[in-house]
C-alpha cells in the first residue's frame, strides 16, 4: 500500500486548496541527457535507486519501515527509469498491434558499460534474453517474482545491501551493527544529512514554489523521482515535515499528477517513456 493511499485521508481534507493550481528524444548518451536542464548529469551524485533508498531509511536506525512491501519493487523500476535516461534501453516503438505501454518490450540501445554495479547488471541480463521482456516483466525478474525457474538468473540480490554500501562509499551513509533480540543486522544510518535534506528540499519544492501544473515541463529525473517515490511507498517521508497547508497542497497535486494517464502522457514526451511505463506497471499491480 502506497503512500498517496494510505495517507489519503489528511491530503484529501486540503483537496479544496488547490484545485486550480513539446516531443523529446531519446537521449543517445549521458552527456546528452536532459539538455534543458544544464545541471541534470554532470552534477548527479546519486542514481534514482540511491535517492528512493535513501528517503526510505529511517536516519538513525538505518533501515527501511518493515513494514514497506513495495520499495523492493520500487528500487527495480529505478533501475530501469535510470537505464533509459542514460540511452541504454528504450521501449520498443509503437506499431499497430502493440499501443499499449505494458505491452511493449524493453529493447536494449546501448550495452556501454555505466559504471554503476547494479546498472551494468541488469544490461547483462537485458542483453542475455533472448526474447525481449515488458517494462512489468523485468521488474517482476529483476526483484525474483516468477515462477519460472530458468528465470530465476536474471533477479538482482541484496539489492538494498548494495545500494547502501555505494551510500556509504559516497559518504552519505555509514555502517553498524545492531542486535534485534533474536538476531543481528547491519543497519546503515545517515552520517551526512545534507543529500537526503536536498533531495527532500527538491521534491518539496518542485510541488510547491516551483509547481509547474505539467509533467512535460518537469525535470526528468524529479518526475522520475516522484513516480519512484510514489511506488516505493516512502513519499510521506518527503512532505512529513511540511506544515499541514502545505502537506495539503503538496499530496494533492502529486496524487493530480500521478493519476494522469500514463498512455497519454508517455505519447506526449518520447524521453519520458519508460517513466510513464514504470508508473503504468506499478498502477496495475
Amino acid at each position: 500500500m502506497t503512500t498517496l493511499t494510505h495517507r489519503g485521508r489528511r491530503a484529501e481534507a486540503g483537496r479544496n486548496l488547490d484545485k486550480k493550481s513539446d516531443s523529446e528524444k531519446d537521449a543517445p548518451a549521458d552527456r546528452d541527457l536532459n539538455d534543458d536542464d544544464p545541471g541534470d548529469f554532470k552534477d548527479i551524485h546519486l542514481t534514482l535507486m540511491e535517492e528512493v533508498l535513501l528517503l526510505g531509511l529511517k536516519d538513525k536506525e538505518g533501515y527501511t519501515s518493515f513494514w514497506n512491501d513495495c520499495i523492493s519493487s520500487g528500487l527495480r523500476g529505478g533501475i530501469l527509469i535510470e537505464l533509459a535516461l542514460r540511452g541504454r534501453i528504450r521501449l520498443e516503438p509503437l506499431s499497430i498491434r502493440k499501443k499499449r505501454l505494458l505491452e511493449r518490450k524493453v529493447l536494449l540501445k546501448s550495452d556501454a558499460p555505466t559504471g554503476d554495479v547494479l546498472l551494468d547488471e541488469t544490461l547483462r541480463h537485458i542483453k542475455a534474453t533472448e526474447s525481449a521482456e515488458t517494462v512489468q516483466t523485468w521488474i517482476e525478474l529483476l526483484t525474483g517474482e516468477t515462477w519460472n525457474p530458468f528465470k530465476l538468473q536474471y533477479q538482482l540480490r541484496n539489492v538494498r545491501e548494495r545500494i547502501a554500501k555505494a551510500l556509504v562509499e559516497k559518504g552519505i551513509l555509514t555502517t553498524e551493527k545492531q542486535n534485534f533480540l533474536l538476531f543481528d543486522m547491519t543497519t546503515h544510518p545517515v552520517s551526512n544529512a545534507t543529500e537526503k535534506q536536498r533531495l527532500v528540499k527538491k521534491l518539496q519544492e518542485s510541488m510547491l514554489e516551483r509547481w509547474v501544473n505539467d509533467p512535460h515541463r518537469m525535470e526528468r529525473r524529479t518526475l522520475a523521482l516522484l513516480v519512484l517515490a510514489h511506488s516505493s511507498d516512502v513519499l510521506e517521508n518527503v512532505f512529513a515535515s511540511l506544515a499541514d497547508d502545505k502537506y495539503n497542497v503538496a499530496m494533492n497535486r502529486t496524487k493530480d499528477l500521478l493519476d494522469m494517464d500514463p498512455e497519454v502522457e508517455a505519447a506526449k514526451a518520447r524521453g519520458a517513456e519508460m517513466i510513464w511505463a514504470v508508473l503504468a506497471a506499478f498502477n496495475k499491480a
